[in-house]
């Protein structure tokens, strides 16, 4: 029987984060059924590994200075006052994903060259990100998973859709915080498809979206998600009484019993079904390196 893990965030009426709750501050329901949690930790202690998207299309091309200037802002903040085991992985993605360093780490000297590097062309591959992103997290990575992506919200190019591109987040337990990037003030220049899609991911899995996100703007969203980060909850559980179905998915429900808070938690897991186990395999990191049709030409 695999543990369940559950990273929430809680906040009151005013929106602010509350750290200081206890074990008996909530509850855990597994496709309806109460659950018994086992593992309680306040997880500023927890190392994070991120792997930090950013979207480098043609449509995002006048804003990429500024992003990869503030990410590399939110980057050092994150690595210098957290966890010495905190580390990060670097992707981009346009037509292609492209993963730097092909790894994870804890050094920012060496995320800061391919931030001051990048150039805008070409489509839009959200999902496959998003997809490879939480292959590398789900490949023996301990501790916190978290994909943090910078993006205009409109995928175009992707081989993959939304519904695969969060199966594989959720089976890596990785809570996804996306900073949509408008520099179009009116309601006219805005992908609202785009962002509503990485709102279900970012709901999905516990996170947050960030809409209209440009200028300093943006530095705000990555010092809100830093803060976030550090004040976190975990709470697990082992599957106990919860009546198999031929779905694998199970729905996941977080209650806090005091009314006047609001919790933010993944909304479910894969795991056991009838005549099937629905749980992650082995792991392989994966970058692709395929070029599409369109950029070709």
């Amino acid at each position: 029987m695999n543990l369940v893990r559950i990273v929430a965030t809680v906040r009151n009426k005013t929106g602010e984060l509350v750290g200081k709750l206890q074990q008996e501050d909530f509850e855990v329901l597994d496709n309806g059924v109460p659950q018994e949690v086992k593992v309680f930790a306040h997880q500023t202690d927890q190392p994070l590994s991120v792997a930090l998207l950013v979207d480098t299309s043609g449509s995002t091309a006048k804003e990429l200075k500024y992003e990869g200037d503030s990410a590399l802002k939110f980057l050092h903040a994150l690595l210098s006052e957290g966890n010495p085991n905190d580390a990060v992985a670097l992707f981009t993605f346009d037509y292609d994903v492209t993963q730097h360093l092909q790894g994870f780490t804890h050094n920012y000297a060496s995320l800061e060259r391919p931030l001051r590097m990048l150039h805008g062309e070409g489509g839009s591959s959200i999902y496959d990100a998003i997809y490879y992103a939480a292959r590398a997290l789900g490949n023996n990575r301990d501790g916190r998973k978290v994909i943090v992506i910078v993006t205009d919200g409109g995928d175009t190019t992707s081989s993959r859709d939304l519904k695969a591109a969060l199966k594989e987040a959720q089976l890596a337990d990785a809570v996804i915080y996306a900073a949509v990037v408008m520099p179009i003030t009116n309601d006219a220049g805005r992908n609202v498809g785009g962002e509503n899609a990485l709102t279900i991911m970012a709901q999905g899995t516990g996170g947050r979206t960030f809409l209209q996100t440009s200028g300093t703007q943006l530095d705000r969203t990555f010092a809100d998600i830093i803060a976030e980060l550090r004040t976190q909850y975990l709470l697990a559980f082992y599957p106990h009484d919860v009546p198999l179905t031929k779905d694998p998915f199970h729905k996941l429900e977080v209650r806090l019993k005091s009314p006047e808070l609001r919790v933010s938690a993944r909304n479910g897991y894969y795991g056991d079904a009838e005549g099937a186990s629905g749980t992650p395999g082995a792991r392989v990191s994966v970058t692709p390196d395929r070029k599409k049709e369109q950029k070709k030409k």
